[in-house]
């Protein structure tokens, strides 16, 4: 029988590492889980989380980096997409948005329990205020920057900080959905599910084009 390669088992230990983190930071937040029952959860010795990320504010950032540069990338090319689409003239607004919103909310990603507990986390970490100026800055601030540039072309009249204000409310309407929790299926009486991210996404793209159009009209 032949043996598997040593580097494929520790990756896997390392991959059940941090999925493991990843349900329980996005369920218990930071200050709530520790390396202990990350090690328990992933059924490992604790000395091997320890080896892998040090610490847990180590293993917590390579949670978010692991996904954080998926849908970047994702992000990134859609938004060159829509650039290309309108060039020499700059995208429209929705277009713009939908790059942002729409890679973060495919089928593959939206359907799959793992991203699920990282949207989630993401969740958390963007209403923590002990983090989430840090957090956010760091993992996401350079592609958000890259759209904001977007927007000012799309919008050349409109003073920036009522784009910077309707980036913020996107980003709200983002975060609560990306909790998924039980209220709206509750409020609506079964009618919608806010944990139905595909459906979500259909909704909010032309709720936030619009409030950007508005907003940035009457400025």
């Amino acid at each position: 029988m032949a043996l598997k390669p040593a580097g494929k088992d520790q990756q896997r230990r390392k991959d059940r590492i941090l999925d493991a983190a990843e349900i329980l930071f996005a369920k218990h937040g930071f200050d709530g889980v520790t390396l202990r029952k990350v090690a328990a959860l992933a059924e490992v010795d604790l000395a091997l989380a320890s080896y892998h990320f040090g610490s847990k504010q180590g293993l917590f950032d390579a949670v978010l980096l692991r996904r954080a540069e998926v849908l970047n990338e994702r992000r990134l090319a859609a938004l060159e997409a829509c650039e290309r689409a309108a060039a020499p003239k700059a995208p429209a607004v929705e277009e713009i948005v939908r790059a942002f919103l729409a890679p973060m909310f495919a089928a593959d990603l939206a359907r799959d329990p793992g991203w699920q507990h990282y949207f989630e986390l993401i969740a958390y970490v963007n209403n923590a205020h002990d983090m989430g100026g840090r957090v956010m800055t760091q993992f996401f601030n350079p592609l958000v920057v890259r759209f904001m540039d977007v927007f000012k072309r799309a919008m050349p009249d409109t003073p920036h900080e009522q784009i910077y204000w309707s980036y913020h409310f996107m980003s709200a309407a983002l975060s609560l959905t990306f909790a998924q929790t039980e209220r709206m299926k509750i409020l609506s009486g079964g009618a919608i599910d806010s944990r139905d991210l595909e459906a979500a996404v259909e909704q909010m793209i032309p709720f936030v084009t619009a409030g950007f159009e508005r907003l940035c009209k009457t400025a």
